[in-house]
């Protein structure tokens, strides 16, 4: 297998500084939805902002979501912010509609009236697993950026490596087997969000 790292182009969120974050990390990425590219890829980035059921369509139309499905065992694929949410089961983000079906859980709204919605702006990244290679080199006082409305919910409390406070404990990084999700943004997360990229790159062997 191609030691290559790809980010899938579905046509959601702006990926270039996202892009420009892993370069700054050492990380060569090439942004395809080439189908043949993404099964030869190592690591597959999945990123995406804006509403999960315009997501699942734009990865239907270009039957990516097929693709990502026949991953092979030994592949990587990483979801960031709404990317990480495709990854489960279901979301209730206007309506009930089905994930890729990679962790289990749903995508649920934020309940608590007294908090300012979307969740917006930086917050403490509480360290789950404290040893876990992705926190290399973090203090529990790191901070990451957010910018989401609906988090994770009904998780397998086993593959919860990170989390943040926000009237709940929103699942900020999690992993199960070769699937990773970040629900912040590593690329607007300065120093810490760096350190992550950095981390990931030496999990992602």
């Amino acid at each position: 297998m191609s030691q290559s790292w790809i980010m899938i182009d579905y046509g959601v969120g702006n990926v270039f500084s996202l892009m420009e974050a892993l370069k700054r990390c050492g990380i060569e990425c090439t942004l395809t939805r080439d189908p043949q590219h993404i099964k030869d890829a190592k690591v597959i980035l999945l990123p995406g902002v804006g509403a999960f059921e315009d997501a699942m369509k734009q990865l239907r139309k270009y039957k990516l979501d097929t693709i990502l499905k026949e991953k092979k065992e030994d592949q990587w694929l990483v979801g960031i912010c709404l990317g990480m949410q495709l990854l489960y089961d279901e979301s209730e983000e206007f309506g009930i509609h089905k994930g890729l079906g990679f962790l289990k859980g749903r995508i649920v709204k934020f309940e608590d009236l007294s908090l300012k919605i979307p969740h917006m702006g930086w917050n403490v990244l509480n360290q789950n697993q404290a040893s876990h290679p992705l926190l290399k080199g973090l203090n529990s006082l790191d901070r990451v950026y957010y910018v989401h409305s609906y988090y994770a919910s009904q998780i397998e409390e086993k593959i919860l490596v990170a989390s943040s406070d926000y009237g709940v404990d929103v699942p900020g990084i999690v992993m199960k087997d070769r699937v990773i999700g970040f629900q912040f943004h590593p690329e607007k997360s300065g120093q810490v969000g760096e350190q992550l990229l950095r981390n990931l790159k030496e999990v992602c062997v």
